[in-house]
C-alpha cells in the first residue's frame, strides 16, 4: 500500500467522526484524543487484523537504547 491510499483511508475513518465541513474552531483536544484513542485501537486490515497500538508497542519493534 502506497502512502496517498494509506493517508486517504485514515481520512476516510476520521470523517466517520469529524463529517466534511466541521469546523475545527469548534472541536476540543478531548474529541481529538477520543477519536485518536479509537483509530490507534481499531484492527486494521492492512496489520493482518492488529490494531496499530499493539503493533506499534510489540515486542518486535522494540529495540535497545
Amino acid at each position: 500500500m502506497n502512502l496517498r491510499s494509506l493517508s486517504d483511508m485514515s481520512d476516510g475513518l476520521i470523517k466517520q467522526y469529524f463529517k466534511k465541513g466541521s469546523s475545527f474552531e469548534n472541536i476540543t483536544e478531548s474529541q481529538v484524543e477520543d477519536v485518536m484513542q479509537k483509530l490507534n485501537h481499531r484492527p486494521r486490515k492492512t496489520l493482518n487484523y492488529k490494531t496499530p497500538h499493539a503493533v506499534f508497542f510489540s515486542d518486535d519493534n522494540r529495540q535497545a537504547a
